[in-house]
């Protein structure tokens, strides 16, 4: 993975790279970049795969960081390869022409990020959510309590429990479970 690496680091503007294990690893790139790197992986290095594609909501840095991680199934290695994007401004170039199961993971992480992929098939569908018009609910600045007070009634008779001195109390009836 290493001889790999630094080969990408001569053609390709990589800003950052972590070697997670011996068969993982991370490359960050720009916009321009991802692209040609995704191309020359796929079609130079073996990684034929898209494994996934997912994002992190980095709300202290006003950034989304988009990871694709490819896979090559010969060498039983992967890739990730991630790129950041201004929050305010979220949006990706499609890459389902290259994978065409990216379409799924662009409509997911529209839908739950607020992330755009113009030209991606279906984009604009609903997906998973439907008819949702809130904030995207896996944006950090989505409050879930907020939005269950507002959305759901209270029902009386929930407790709540400590897990262990639950599972304690019931596998152990007999003993003394005050500490």
């Amino acid at each position: 993975m290493q001889t790999l690496i630094s080969q990408l680091q001569t053609r390709f503007q990589l800003s950052e790279f972590i070697l997670q294990r011996d068969n993982l690893a991370f490359v960050t790139v720009t916009r321009e970049q991802l692209r040609p790197l995704l191309l020359h992986l796929r079609d130079k290095e073996g990684f034929t795969h898209l494994v996934l594609l997912t994002a992190v909501d980095w709300i202290e840095d006003n950034i989304f960081q988009l990871t694709y991680l490819l896979g090559d199934r010969t060498a039983g290695c992967d890739i990730g390869v991630r790129l950041m994007l201004p929050r305010d401004v979220a949006s990706m170039d499609s890459i389902h022409d290259l994978w065409p199961t990216a379409a799924t993971y662009q409509r997911e992480l529209r839908e739950m990020f607020g992330i755009d992929f113009p030209e991606s098939p279906r984009v604009d569908e609903d997906f998973i959510l439907e008819g949702w018009t809130d904030l995207p609910p896996y944006r950090r600045d989505f409050d879930t309590l907020k939005y269950s007070q507002e959305s759901y009634v209270d029902r009386l008779g929930r407790e709540t429990k400590d897990p262990a001195a639950y599972m304690k109390l019931k596998l152990y009836p007999d003993e003394d479970n005050d500490g």
